[in-house]
């Protein structure tokens, strides 16, 4: 039985139709005989409706409050999707990202991952359950509650992966895997079935919004495999582009 950490996007879980539709994939992967942790991010543009929101209230919001205000949309789409597994049959446990025992650093807005403990996790995997962890947030030592900028679901999700010993993270976008360009934009735009990790961090980089680079230069770091998928498309027409991952190297910076 392998261990599949998978991630799922805003636009992935947009809306309660494809919070059912994401149920139904990890549901067909239990069923595969897979044990799953899944990490999820905030439902469509929650967390930029959360940012307005702060805006309207406060001209300059503390950064540990942003924190605390931001870490409420995930905690949203993780727990809806339980209840929607749930109406499967499914056995699921919704984790925020201090439940699950993600140590950060102590910046707020911007915090990095120093270790995972994910004891919750395991017992939930252990009892057959799905693990639902709410992506872009960890808790300090000083058990302040930190969030990860932009794209640290992507990052929990690599992150948790190489913690819980995964055999692959799953990335799961509203596209067929990562493109020469846009393909939303521009037609003749090309798939990619194989890219090697230093490319795909220049594409993240210079803008390329499927994965965030950090999160390949920590798989790359810990030699996690990594693919990224179509959620909108059916159980096996997904599509996807394997992010090609040597052996661990030396100087691992963050987890």
């Amino acid at each position: 039985m392998a261990l599949v950490v998978q991630k799922y996007g805003g636009t992935s879980v947009g809306s309660p139709e494809r919070i059912r539709a994401v149920a139904q994939r990890i549901a067909a992967c239990v069923r595969q005989g897979n044990s799953l942790a899944v990490v999820v991010s905030a439902m469509g543009h929650t967390t930029d409706e959360l940012i307005e929101l702060a805006s309207k209230v406060s001209a300059n919001p503390p950064h540990r409050e942003m924190d605390m205000l931001l870490t409420t949309g995930e905690r949203i789409s993780m727990a809806l999707l339980s209840m929607a597994l749930a109406d499967l049959g499914i056995h699921a446990m919704s984790l925020t990202g201090s439940q699950s025992g993600i140590i950060t650093d102590d910046s707020h807005r911007r915090a990095r991952i120093k270790r995972i403990l994910g004891d919750r996790i395991r017992g939930a995997l252990a009892e057959g359950r799905v693990a639902i962890v709410a992506g872009f947030q960890g808790v300090s030592e000083k058990k302040e509650i930190t969030t990860l900028g932009r794209g640290g679901s992507d990052t929990t999700a690599v992150a948790l992966a190489v913690a819980l010993k995964a055999s692959r993270c799953e990335i799961y976008t509203d596209v067929d895997g990562v493109y020469s360009a846009d393909p939303r934009a521009v037609p003749g735009a090309r798939l990619w079935s194989e890219l090697s990790p230093d490319v795909m961090v220049e594409l993240a980089t210079r803008g390329a919004g499927v994965l965030h680079p950090r999160s390949v230069e920590l798989a790359k770091q810990h030699g996690m495999a990594l693919w990224v998928l179509n959620s909108l498309k059916p159980v096996g027409q997904e599509g996807g582009t394997r992010v090609v991952i040597q052996p661990p190297v030396a100087g691992m910076e963050e987890l």
